[in-house]
């Protein structure tokens, strides 16, 4: 009995709120699913701040990038200073000054203001993926941690469908600027109620001073000290190969989701038509995530990455060259394999780093990835301007094929 009582005081404690994790998943999703469909509302508003500014595609391009640039420069600092102050303010504060974005975006009048607004929402959205990824890892650190990233991403794309197919109705009726009002108006309720979704949620434990480790090679020297101080990633040529797949997947994302609402309308669609294929493709991206989820299990991250990017580059071919009449069959599948490789590799990250480092290394990872993005879209849409949107969208094609090598690299 005495023996009994010793193993169990001996017995690793979980974390204090414990009891909250589903509680901590349901809050970090209800956030996810916001700043996602705030980001993928963008999409659906291009052409229509194309056709109010009178801009082109490079400037239309611009709004997005500007977005995603934003979220990727401040990932990394916020992931920092959440090391200070906790995750739970942060995301609080990041929610409220995304929704201020949107909610001033109705009184801008014209393509810098707006592009100023925009850098606003994307800053306040740059706390979400790292912080809130950060702590749905540690809700699950005893077990089904990837089922429960895999959960929170999949939240993502439940915004990405609600919000564009709402303001996609929106738009029919009623003004743009009524539909970001509003938006704001919801953001900045939710982030008044998530203070009490993540009661309970405490910051994330200092380091332990632990053994050295040490990488034998030199590119991963000094990774992790004694202290375990740094980055705290335990195989840099792993981490690295991620990121640099996740870069070429995350530039053909969004790519071609920026070109997307151009193409449909060239070929007649009309604005609630534009929002319903998006709305089409963020569905079957969702769908994407959970097959690929369960694919990888069964034959490897390796094989599913080869056979999502091969499936991307067709789909990209299909949605070129489909008629209009097909596209409600194409969009979904397209969908599917276009966002299938990130599941895969969001629910990686957590594998190759320390626990204590995982907001540090998510925010790398995340600020890699939406850095192409953000990139990606001015690329594509100066090419788009100078040369059509058919030859920009094969050139993406044959981009997103460069994953496949780099897949090689992975060892999980």
């Amino acid at each position: 009995m005495a023996q009994s009582e010793e193993s169990s005081a001996a017995a690793p404690k979980p974390w204090a709120w414990e009891g909250r994790s589903w509680g901590a998943l349901a809050a970090c999703g209800g956030a996810h699913i916001l700043h996602d469909g705030m980001s993928a509302l963008v999409y659906v508003l291009l052409p229509v701040w194309a056709k109010a500014f009178a801009l082109n595609l490079t400037q239309a391009a611009a709004l997005k990038s500007t977005y995603a640039g934003c979220m990727a420069l401040f990932q990394v600092p916020v992931s920092f200073l959440s090391e200070r102050i906790g995750e739970r303010g942060l995301l609080v504060a990041g929610t409220a000054l995304a929704a201020l974005g949107y909610l001033l975006m109705g009184w801008t009048g014209g393509f810098l203001s707006l592009l100023f607004m925009l850098a606003l929402a994307g800053l306040g959205s740059s706390v979400q993926h790292p912080l809130a990824s950060s702590l749905v890892a540690r809700a699950f650190e005893t077990g089904q941690r990837r089922a429960a990233l895999g959960t929170y991403n999949f939240s993502g794309d439940l915004g990405k469908m609600l919000l564009p197919g709402l303001a996609a109705l929106s738009l029919g009726a009623y003004p743009w600027s009524h539909t970001t009002t509003g938006v704001g108006l919801f953001g900045l309720a939710a982030a008044l109620l998530l203070p009490l979704a993540l009661r309970g949620v405490e910051p994330t434990p200092p380091a332990a001073p632990q053994p050295e480790r040490v990488s034998a090679s030199p590119a991963g020297r000094g990774i992790i000290d004694s202290a375990g101080r740094g980055w705290g990633i335990l195989d840099p040529a792993g981490f690295a190969a991620l990121s640099l797949i996740g870069v070429v997947d995350a530039a053909t994302r969004g790519g071609i989701l920026v070109l997307l609402p151009f193409l449909l309308i060239e070929k007649g669609a009309s604005l609630q038509m534009v929002g319903l294929g998006l709305t089409l493709v963020f569905a079957g991206g969702a769908c994407g995530k959970f097959v690929c989820g369960l694919l990888a299990e069964r034959i490897g991250i390796v094989r599913t990455v080869i056979a999502t990017e091969l499936a991307t580059a067709a789909g990209i071919g299909l949605v070129v060259i489909a008629p209009p009449q097909w596209q409600v069959l194409v969009l979904p599948l397209f969908g599917v394999a276009l966002n299938g490789t990130s599941s895969v590799l969001y629910g990686t990250v957590a594998e190759l780093v320390t626990p204590q480092r995982r907001a540090r290394a998510f925010a790398v990872f995340y600020t890699v990835i939406t850095g192409s993005t953000a990139l990606a879209p001015l690329l594509y849409g100066a090419l788009a301007d100078h040369a059509g949107i058919p030859l920009a969208c094969a050139i993406m094609a044959l981009t997103v094929l460069l994953a496949i090598p780099l897949s090689f690299r992975l060892r999980v």
